[in-house]
């Protein structure tokens, strides 16, 4: 019983340990001069318009949450400008109920570049011209009994990103 004991307690440290997140800023590489970002509109090469909403929301929510740089909405009174643009957003059924002849869930992928300039000299300090965004999510079998998941999905691709993104500008990654 004691060893039992003692396996989830290392087990139990080891999960609080590593929370899977990690704050960035502390390895920050850009110059100690800039203080703010803009994040205006990202262009939009798809028909699904609520990604250029929802791209710089997460992006702004993220340099506030984690950095030390103040979001400002002014492109013209920002020390960097985070420019971003989706490229091609694509809808796929990958899982079929055979019962009711139709798909279960469905996996979204959005390719989109972002990058990061200092407003001053133009200097770019980030740029991914071409980075792959995937969530899959359940499609509805009764649309008056569940919710139509393709935004919330949205929603989380956009957040994940906006993390992967902030945290590889801070470390140069």
């Amino acid at each position: 019983m004691n060893s039992v004991r003692a396996l989830l307690l290392v087990m139990l440290a080891a999960a609080l340990s590593s929370c899977g997140y990690k704050i960035a800023g502390k390895s920050d590489i850009l110059p100690p001069s800039l203080k703010t970002v803009a994040i205006p509109a990202f262009g939009n090469g798809t028909v699904r318009y609520k990604l250029t909403d929802l791209m710089p929301e997460a992006f702004a929510r993220e340099f506030i949450a984690h950095t030390r740089y103040k979001v400002v909405s002014d492109p013209g009174r920002a020390d960097m400008i985070l420019e971003g643009a989706v490229i091609t957003y694509a809808y796929n059924p990958t899982i079929f109920d055979p019962t009711a002849q139709r798909a279960n869930v469905a996996d979204l992928r959005v390719t989109m570049r972002v990058k990061l300039t200092e407003r001053a000299t133009g200097r770019v300090l980030f740029d991914r011209p071409l980075m792959e965004v995937k969530e899959s999510y359940q499609i509805s079998r009764d649309p008056l009994e569940y919710f139509e998941e393709s935004d919330p999905a949205l929603r989380r691709a956009s957040t994940r990103v906006a993390q992967q993104i902030v945290t590889a500008i801070l470390e140069n990654f």
